[in-house]
């Protein structure tokens, strides 16, 4: 009897032990990780470590002043927003003012508590964490510093401005069109404080000419600001033309862009309309998706000097934003607009760079065939197309007349020439402002110059 009264005695005091050291086991570890800064938009990020990845409680709050913001609270609902891989488990929740509207500007605290089982769930072991965080609700400062902004409607401008604080996304807004400024260093303006930004902007040929134009700025926690500046729109008029559809031309181009654009899919390839209709709707949205994807390769320095070069010795046979109604068998058929112009020459005519340049695509592109497009910074990029030949390769840079490879007919084409056409931002803008040597000096040198650009570095002396 004594040595069961013995075990019994053992059994408990282990089981007592065990009690008492669970009730002293070591919590969740904590980890509060995301900015330090929060405003109109922000984020809380939480890291707990636990065995197995097991919680029982986690709540995570905002504290500001005598309020208290819940943020986070596992319950069987909320499960579903944490993230576990093994032993780590973590959740992200936004906690800018836009969602937390009581937010006020000063300093705020977050706090994490965790708590999870030992013992088998008969115990738990708890701990907590906080940190500070700055919430940030004063919207960058910007001002204008250049005059006098004449906008041709379907063509573009510069502004040169200053925004505060220096390291604020900041450009032009045009409609629902960013047009993203760069430090007026790349610009010319060696002297440039970091504050000093230059951007190019369009109105585009779709745009309405009473499309409001804006400067802005914001941070990198949602706070926003903006302001208006001088600037005139001219209206300008823009061609209707017919283009008429035959079996031959039919035959001659869509084979070639059906076998060379494989991200276009047809039904029927003999159907050579239908096919033809879908090359000029589907695969020329795609590839203007490209060329706008093409815009983000651009550098934060002007390579360009002076006025853009057109193709010497060329006829224009088409225009900027010409309205093109396409005719087959007398029944019109579809609608674009040509977004360039078309040059002609001779055949295999050597095609140029119409200024100095990065090359950022040498290859095929759909309806534009053999295709090269040059960058020459800050957004501004020219495009050349239905090359027969391409002699430049992505990256290579181009000076200004430096051959990039021969004109030609491929894409949708309907003989020999070059299409060619100014982009900003990855959207097509006329070239003719860009080919005249006072308009570059007028609208855009001058404004450079003015801000401390040596004259020299943009072509201007």
């Amino acid at each position: 009897m004594w040595k069961l009264f013995v075990v019994l005695v053992l059994v408990g005091a282990g089981a007592a032990a065990l009690w008492v050291n669970a009730g002293s086991a070591e919590g969740p570890r904590i980890e509060i990780t995301g900015p330090a800064v929060i405003g109109q938009t922000g984020e809380v990020s939480v890291g707990v470590t636990t065995p197995g990845g097991a919680l029982t409680s986690l709540v995570v709050t905002l504290i500001q002043g005598d309020r208290t913001i819940p943020v986070f609270s596992l319950t069987p609902d909320s499960t579903a927003e944490l993230s576990i891989t093994g032993d780590n488990v973590s959740v992200t929740r936004p906690t800018g003012k836009r969602v937390v509207p009581e937010l006020k500007a000063g300093t705020a605290q977050i706090t994490v508590s965790a708590v999870r089982p030992v013992l088998f769930g008969f115990r738990q072991a708890a701990s907590t964490a906080s940190r500070d965080v700055e919430v940030r609700l004063t919207p960058p400062q910007i001002a204008v510093l250049s005059q006098f902004h004449y906008v041709n409607h379907g063509g573009s401008e510069v502004v040169v401005y200053r925004v505060t604080p220096a390291d604020a996304e900041s450009g032009v807004r045009v409609g629902n069109y960013e047009y993203r400024g760069f430090p007026a260093s790349g610009a010319g303006i060696a002297t440039a404080d970091p504050a000093l930004r230059v951007a190019f902007f369009a109105l585009l040929w779709d745009q309405d000419i009473k499309t409001p134009i804006q400067v802005f700025a914001r941070d990198g926690v949602g706070n926003e600001g903006s302001g208006s500046f001088d600037f005139r729109v001219f209206p300008k008029q823009f061609r209707a033309s017919t283009i008429n559809l035959d079996d031959r031309f039919l035959s001659r181009v869509v084979p070639p862009i059906l076998q060379n654009s494989t991200e276009l899919t047809v039904d029927d390839p003999s159907n050579l309309l239908a096919a033809y209709l879908a090359i000029n709707r589907d695969l020329r949205r795609m590839n203007n998706e490209t060329i706008s994807a093409l815009a983000k390769d651009t550098a934060s320095e002007i390579f360009w000097r002076g006025a853009f070069k057109q193709l010497l010795n060329t006829a224009v046979e088409a225009g900027f934003a010409d309205q093109r109604t396409y005719v087959y068998q007398g029944q019109d058929v579809d609608h674009q607009v040509h977004l360039g112009f078309d040059l002609a020459s001779t055949a295999a005519a050597p095609v140029l760079a119409a200024n100095r340049g990065r090359v950022v695509h040498a290859g095929w592109l759909g309806i534009y065939g053999n295709c090269v497009i040059v960058d020459h910074g800050m957004g501004l990029q020219s495009l050349y197309a239905h090359l027969s030949s391409i002699t430049v390769t992505t990256g290579q840079m181009v000076e200004l007349e430096a051959e990039l490879g021969r004109s030609g007919a491929t894409g949708l084409a309907g003989g020999d020439h070059l299409h060619f056409t100014m982009l900003l931002g990855g959207n097509a803008i006329t070239p003719i402002d860009w080919w005249s040597a006072q308009w570059v000096r007028d609208r855009v040198l001058r404004k450079l110059v003015e801000a401390g650009a040596t004259p020299s570095a943009v072509g201007a002396g």
